[in-house]
């Protein structure tokens, strides 16, 4: 089921549409993120193709019009893949593969091809493995193009829907021997959590793509596998680090995504048990990407799903380096301001100076604001050791306290 293979890139055309709940600036920003997903997966993206609709097409999931266009794109370009950015019903892809005569994909297998790729620990590979039986379950039928032509009647009855049908249990099979599996590793992780000791738990969450792991190699001094690629880390990493003299865990954990596959959220429990666990989450945000608001909300959302909504949480903007306001000229009168305008001071008196003192900008690359953040980090931990033991207080003083006397970290 999982292969792993040199990938030249292939020629993939987007396709995606404008619906009620999804305006044009918003399948725009959407495809951005899909055209980023196929280059991560080995993809060069060589057109866009959108269009306006009430509800997708429930046969082929836009226009036959639109179809048409885009059939001969990919016959003259010798296009190998379209991917859709919404999921594909198994009909529909079944469908549009018939028309388009070249692969089809959905934003959910592509995600699910981009973790097959990553996964480099058994773990891992065993719950992307699952996600892809899970997700190939519904679509076996599809799969079997040389039965086509069997219409029934006389002499055709059986054979063709008793090979399905075995493969379906073989599938069936393989599901439920993942799960044991997966259930066998899930205790393993849970008594080795328990093993841990009473140390403060710290679990870094976020987007994917926002320097989670950069951050952790930074504060950590671990080499954490870190890239410029959406999921560059699937495998949950534990590190113990000392800020000063106080000893904490922190948690590097998967990215998580807008659309994220339910298959995935079910397979990733163990990694999302890190979270759960954890006293103190730091949400790490790119706040160079134009779009880093909806990111927090998708984030806020997946841990609000996952129970984890209400833990205290630093908020650390990361990549302050590669954040450029635009600017107004003087003599221009009609460019209104907007959120794009805005300089990290004013972001500083917008909604984030509701959150207090539970700010950060940093950047993790150039090591910008660090000893502030370390502050702060400590400052939280420090408040939830001496919560748990009172009597280790006098051990932890505050942190400008070493500064103070002159002692070095």
């Amino acid at each position: 089921m999982l292969e792993k293979s040199n990938l030249e890139y292939e020629k993939v055309v987007l396709i995606g549409i404008v619906t009620r709940e999804q305006n044009e600036e918003k399948l725009t920003e959407y495809l951005d993120e899909l055209e980023f997903l196929t280059y991560t997966a080995g993809g060069e993206v060589v057109k866009r193709f959108s269009q306006k609709m009430d509800m997708p097409n429930p046969k082929t999931f836009i226009g036959t019009g639109k179809m048409d266009e885009v059939r001969h794109f990919v016959q003259e370009n010798e296009i190998g893949t379209a991917i859709f950015d919404d999921e594909l019903s198994p009909a529909q892809q079944k469908n549009i593969e018939k028309i388009l005569n070249c692969k089809v994909l959905d934003r959910t297998n592509l995600i699910l091809d981009i973790f097959a790729q990553r996964a480099t620990t058994s773990y891992a590979r065993t719950q992307v493995e699952l996600a892809q039986y899970q997700y190939l379950l519904p679509r076996l039928a599809g799969m079997w193009t040389h039965l086509e032509r069997q219409r029934g009647g006389i002499g055709m009855r059986g054979p063709g829907e008793t090979e399905i049908e075995t493969d379906r249990r073989i599938v069936r099979d393989k599901i439920a021997l993942l799960k044991k599996k997966l259930e066998t590793i899930d205790r393993q992780m849970e008594v080795q959590r328990g093993n841990r000791g009473q140390l403060v738990r710290v679990a870094l969450v976020g987007y994917t793509n926002v320097g989670k792991s950069t951050l952790m190699n930074v504060i950590s001094k671990s080499e954490v596998f870190a890239e410029n690629k959406l999921f560059a880390t699937l495998d949950t990493t534990v590190r113990k680090v000392v800020i000063r003299n106080l000893p904490f865990l922190l948690t590097d954990t998967v990215g998580f995504i807008r659309k994220l596959p339910t298959q995935l959220v079910e397979s990733f429990k163990s990694t999302l048990d890190e979270v759960r666990e954890a006293d103190l989450l730091l949400h790490v945000v790119d706040i160079a990407h134009p779009n880093f608001e909806d990111h927090i909300a998708s984030v806020n959302q997946i841990l609000a799903e996952i129970k984890s909504g209400d833990k205290p949480t630093l908020m650390v903007f990361n990549k302050i380096d590669a954040y450029k306001a635009e600017k107004i000229e003087e003599d221009d009168l009609m460019t209104e301001k907007t959120t794009s305008h805005y300089t990290l001071a004013e972001w500083r008196k917008t909604w984030m100076n509701r959150l207090g003192d539970n700010v950060l900008f940093i950047s993790a690359l150039n090591k910008e604001n660090l000893e502030e953040f370390k502050k702060k980090v400590y400052e939280a931990v420090r408040k939830i050791h001496i919560t748990r033991f009172p009597y280790n207080n006098f051990l932890y003083p505050e942190y400008d306290a070493y500064v103070d006397n002159g002692e070095e970290e």
